[in-house]
């Protein structure tokens, strides 16, 4: 190996440096700094071309450009030179800054004598220089939001019929006179009265609510949540919909983002068109519950806790959220107040009977003592986001797919109770993996999918799995400490997953963030050549996109799953199985 030093030189391309002793290496030519230039006034004066004050005599040693002489009494007394008649001289003053003209007493005095040159006797002063004071610099005003401008059209009503759902937040596609609106609490194929949230008349499109239905839909039904509907709380948005019409709405959603962003159609992505519900079938009005995990935000006035509405922060106090799984319920949080709280963040364990409050305080508030119905860890974060140990544990245990999980600092965690099994047999009967094999689990938390296939490939195959959160990879380790075949590296899965040396691999999960893997990663993974890749999404369009680059690199999907996981919401997530397809797409 060779070291890698900048070639000898004298500072001159092209030359030894001359005198160089063997291994010595010479100063960069660009370690050669320039001389620094000399300090300048606001006129771009220095100390030596600065003209003369009034009544200054010039120093016996000091020789100053001709023109510098009485630059200062026109700065001081510019007014008085030009009320003595001074005329704009063409020609720079010695001295200006370049580009600038100044009058002809700013080179040769003002006064009646100005036109003397130096030395040719007494100069008679007859005005004298006020005192010059700098005036600070007025501090520069902050940009205005650039926006579509216009006027405003937020609470103007249209009636209008609604069309396709669109992708995120529960709108529908509606248009008014040729302008696009995106309308929440509708459906397509209603007829509705739309009033406008948020727009002007310049804008591209406007969001808005459906306030009034002239033509319902037949999957419509009337909210169990009485916090549900236009504007109130942002949690849901399908409460006036079916569990078999929301499914449905899922099934348009994806349906378009292949169609759109990977140029599929169902048939081509192994999709049999379908969301799977996932629980058990509930009577007609009940709503699951299912989320275990709720993060409350708390009213600085009342000290009540409420959830956002939808894109604000404006606050809708609640009583209970009827999707929150029965562990957040039985703790009452609802039921009692916090004074310098922030929000509040509750987690229910599912397999254990582990709870945990998680608390964010106001800037300078005291934490209040904490008594709810069950017992219950309490930490909080500062602000800093660092996270702190109240009492109780720092972590909760879940259980899935036979293993105990510890996840600690309210890290992430499947909040559906069923999700965690639901997923990890959709990939492993997906990737059917062999004793043996070697296997990639990226983005893998704190190891859920790495435990599941580690136990597969048996002692004989190694799994390695990349995670960027310090305390997941804390976690991912304590987890998996009894699998030897199992090592968990921290670091993101771009920047890490190059530098292992890893040239091929037989089997690939990757559980991305919502805006999904991207090329360059998905090109990295290709050329690993494995076996079968599972790809877990929880955003329809990044899967979409991802999906359109592993086809360019010659992979196509051979199975798609997708779990309604999030019943009353816009969310489902997907598992997708890929298989080298030959030759990769031109």
């Amino acid at each position: 190996m060779t070291r890698n030093t900048p070639p000898r030189s004298n500072g001159k391309s092209g030359q030894a440096r001359k005198g160089a002793k063997p291994g010595q290496v010479a100063r960069p030519r660009w370690a050669a700094r320039p001389a620094r230039p000399e300090a300048t006034d606001r006129d771009g004066y220095t100390a030596q071309t600065a003209p003369l004050a009034p009544g200054e005599a010039p120093r016996a040693d000091e020789s100053r450009p001709e023109g510098a002489r009485g630059g200062a009494q026109a700065r001081a007394g510019a007014g008085a030179a030009k009320g003595a008649g001074a005329k704009q001289a063409g020609p720079k003053a010695g001295g200006a800054k370049a580009g600038g003209s100044r009058p002809a007493g700013a080179g040769q005095g003002a006064g009646p004598q100005g036109d003397k040159p130096r030395g040719a006797g007494p100069r008679k002063q007859t005005v004298k220089a006020p005192k010059l004071l700098r005036t600070p610099k007025a501090p520069k005003a902050e940009p205005a939001p650039r926006g579509p401008g216009g006027d405003p059209l937020v609470g103007e009503r249209y009636e209008v019929e609604v069309g396709a759902v669109a992708h995120g937040g529960g709108h529908c596609v509606a248009r008014h006179e040729g302008r696009v609106l995106f309308v929440r609490h509708a459906l397509p194929g209603e007829r509705v009265i739309a009033q406008v949230t948020e727009g002007t008349t310049k804008s591209r499109f406007l969001r808005a609510d459906a306030v009034e239905i002239l033509e319902p839909a037949k999957d419509r039904i009337a909210p169990p949540c009485p916090f549900s509907g236009p504007g109130k709380c942002g949690g849901c948005d399908w409460q006036h919909v079916t569990p078999g019409g929301q499914r449905k709405l899922k099934v348009q959603v994806l349906t378009e983002q292949l169609a759109k962003l990977a140029g599929l159609t169902p048939v081509e992505a192994g999709w049999d068109g379908s969301v799977e519900p996932v629980g058990g079938k509930l009577p007609a009005g009940e709503v699951p519950a299912w989320r275990s995990r709720v993060q409350y935000a708390v009213d600085p006035a009342t000290g009540k806790v409420g959830l956002r509405k939808h894109r604000s922060h404006d606050l809708q106090p609640i009583d209970r959220c009827l999707i929150a799984a029965p562990g957040i319920t039985e703790l009452g949080i609802e039921a009692r107040e916090w004074p310098g709280v922030a929000s509040v963040d509750a987690i229910a364990a599912t397999g254990s009977s582990d709870r945990q409050v998680v608390l964010v305080p106001r800037p300078g508030a005291q934490l209040p003592i904490v008594e709810l119905d069950k017992p219950v860890s309490i930490s909080r974060i500062d602000e800093h986001e660092g996270f702190h140990r109240v009492h109780g544990r720092t972590f909760v245990r879940e259980v899935a797919v036979g293993r105990t999980w510890r996840v600690s600092n309210g890290g992430f965690w499947q909040i559906h109770p069923e999700a965690p099994d639901t997923l990890v047999n959709a990939v492993l009967d997906g990737l059917d993996p062999q004793y043996g094999e070697n296997a990639l689990d990226l983005y893998c938390g704190v190891g859920l999918f790495a435990g599941a296939l580690a136990d597969r490939v048996g002692e004989e195959g190694a799994v390695l799995g990349i995670e960027s959160g310090k305390q997941a990879v804390a976690d991912a380790r304590h987890n998996l400490a009894a699998l030897e075949n199992v090592r968990i590296e921290c670091d993101k899965v771009e920047s890490l997953l190059p530098r292992t040396g890893i040239t091929a691999t037989d089997l690939i999960v990757l559980d991305p963030p919502r805006a999904g893997a991207g090329r360059e990663t998905v090109a990295h993974l290709v050329g690993l050549e494995a076996r079968r890749i599972a790809y877990v999404a929880c955003d329809p369009a990044a899967l979409a996109r991802d999906l359109a680059f592993f086809r360019e690199g010659g992979y196509r999907p051979v199975s798609l799953r997708a779990f309604d996981l999030f019943p009353m919401t816009h969310h489902f997530e997907c598992v997708a199985i890929l298989e080298p397809a030959g030759e990769p797409v031109a």
